[in-house]
């Protein structure tokens, strides 16, 4: 959910679950009475679901924690917080579920997803955080980034691992944190210190901590660190040594596929201690499994704290050369190949909205913002780019801050709101443009969910500088679904994809372009010579990064 949250909500439950079709071999009856837990831990927010075979959810509870910014640039989290925030939505999304009448023991198992290059260490002895979570949007790192550009075999990262040197995954926060934080060092030099993702954090929590020592993660959360080689999903010797690791020293999580029965452990405590969880899957991945995105050339587009468009490749990775990521898409285990995806990642999305809210107090709460930038036709020439944390792909520019460009007394508040959220739309055409290159096909229709995708004039706005149709779904809790889905097939609620293919697909609403391409271009150009203008606002020395 990282990526995909709205504002935050007490427990919900659906008495009148609504008719869904599926695949002639399924029992319906069966698959309305077999549920499955959801864990969906976001940049801001925390959720569980409760979903029901038909891919139905029935009971939720979610709640925000607290975001940390000690300096510029910065974004921490309190890593005992998040678990906590699990551990409440759980007993508090049950205990609704138990009200309804239905029993824990039709619960079958759990799946996890989560915000994805966040960092947490712990020392293996306490089982304790050593410093705060260093969140995936941080630009602390960027003269680690700079001189690591420089060290010998630099060149040769991406072909590796799929990812370019940059502020973004995990690897270059950990150095940060070898580097500056005491604590880390040492347990480093005893050879006592735990890496993990927060998919890692939360599995080692959940089961227990240092007593069941459950230290694991996925392929596609072990794929956003730089660590693994893409094309055997194991740690990668080159990278290791690149980064000056010594693996006698750091204790990296053991890497399995998405869907298994044990490999997960089980809940330690609460109202379903005892229950397995049996599949894990970081958030944009979720969010393309559970748009059923199973089959290559199909894409989702997730709009939440950031935006991130994943388009399946299939089974063999594809190398960018446009300024995309390769990475994991899903890996199911068993007889099924992994499954790979170029991915677009956009830092600033929802949190654009959450500025305008917060800091500039346009409207007071952000399912306002819409009618904010409703009250004007058009942007009026106001263009706005959102760099809060440099701009990811397709640019990867880490010294553009945020600028606005094309204010004039004609500017009024909705001209502003209205082009904070088009910053989103903007990046997403070049993410499209970049995955046309790169794979030689052009999508005919972009699936979307997430926070922002509720708001008609956002995703209108998107279909027409696409210049494709936009199709957005009833139930938009895809990432939740997601990891529901990965758990259900470990465990025989479903077996093969074919019994997926009727979910959540009524119903959903189609944007159709309603500006011509050429509107649709001259709007584009504006926002590339304003990309272009963003540039080198940064000091190439920042003191915040400088150690």
């Amino acid at each position: 959910m990282t990526e995909s949250e709205p504002a935050a909500q007490a427990e919900q439950h659906i008495d009148a679950e609504p008719e869904s079709k599926q695949a002639p071999n399924q029992d319906k009856k069966k698959l309305e009475t077999w549920y499955i837990g959801s864990i969906d831990q976001g940049t801001t927010s925390t959720r569980f679901l409760i979903f029901n075979g038909l891919g139905v959810p029935v009971a939720s509870h979610q709640i925000e924690f607290k975001q940390m910014y000690p300096h510029s640039g910065w974004m921490e989290q309190d890593p005992s917080e998040i678990v906590e925030s699990v551990q409440t939505c759980i007993e508090e999304a049950t205990k609704s579920f138990t009200h309804m009448g239905k029993s824990t023991d039709d619960i079958k198992a759990i799946g996890i997803t989560s915000q994805r290059e966040t960092t947490v260490l712990w020392h293996a002895e306490t089982g304790e955080p050593l410093y705060s979570a260093i969140v995936w949007p941080d630009t602390r790192t960027q003269s680690i980034v700079r001189e690591l550009k420089e060290r010998k075999g630099a060149d040769k990262l991406q072909d590796i691992c799929g990812l370019p040197l940059s502020t973004y995954p995990s690897a270059l926060k950990l150095t940060w944190l070898l580097r500056n934080v005491k604590e880390v060092q040492q347990a480093y030099d005893s050879g006592k210190l735990m890496f993990g993702t927060i998919d890692t954090w939360l599995l080692y929590k959940l089961n227990g901590g240092k007593e069941k020592n459950v230290h694991i993660t996925d392929s596609t959360n072990a794929s956003r660190t730089m660590f693994v080689n893409l094309h055997t999903l194991q740690y990668s010797p080159e990278v290791l040594e690149f980064f000056q690791l010594d693996t006698k020293k750091i204790i990296l999580p053991k890497i399995v596929p998405c869907s298994d029965t044990e490999a997960f452990g089980a809940l330690a405590s609460g109202v379903l201690k005892g229950k397995r969880i049996t599949g894990c899957l970081g958030d944009q991945s979720a969010a393309l499994v559970g748009q059923l995105g199973f089959e290559p050339g199909m894409a989702k587009n997730t709009y939440g704290t950031g935006c991130f468009l994943l388009y399946n490749v299939g089974e063999k990775p594809v190398m960018s050369t446009h300024g995309l990521l390769a990475t994991v898409a899903y890996n199911f285990g068993g007889k099924r190949k992994p499954v790979y995806a170029l991915e677009g990642s956009i830092a600033v999305a929802g949190s654009a909205v959450k500025y305008v809210v917060n800091n500039l107090k346009f409207v007071d709460s952000s399912d306002k913002i819409s009618e904010c930038a409703a009250s004007v036709e058009d942007n009026g020439g106001c263009y706005f780019v959102t760099a809060f944390s440099g701009l990811f792909a397709p640019y990867w520019i880490d010294d553009a801050q945020g600028t606005m460009f094309g204010i004039t007394q004609y500017t009024q508040q909705g001209h502003i709101a209205r082009a904070a959220m088009e910053a989103t739309c903007f990046q997403t055409k070049a993410i499209l443009d970049a995955m046309e290159k790169d794979s030689g096909h052009k999508l005919t229709e972009l699936a979307v969910d997430g926070g922002m995708s509720n708001s008609d004039l956002c995703m209108q706005s998107q279909a027409d500088i696409i210049n494709i149709p936009v199709d957005r779904p009833v139930m938009r809790e895809t990432t939740a679904l997601g990891a529901a889905i990965v758990a259900g097939f470990a465990v025989d609620v479903w077996k093969e994809f074919e019994e997926l293919k009727e979910i959540n697909k009524e119903d959903r609403t189609i944007f159709q372009p309603r500006i011509s391409d050429e509107e649709s271009g001259k709007m584009y150009k504006r926002w590339t010579k304003a990309v272009e203008m963003s540039k080198g606002w940064l000091d190439s020395d920042p003191e915040s990064a400088s150690k």
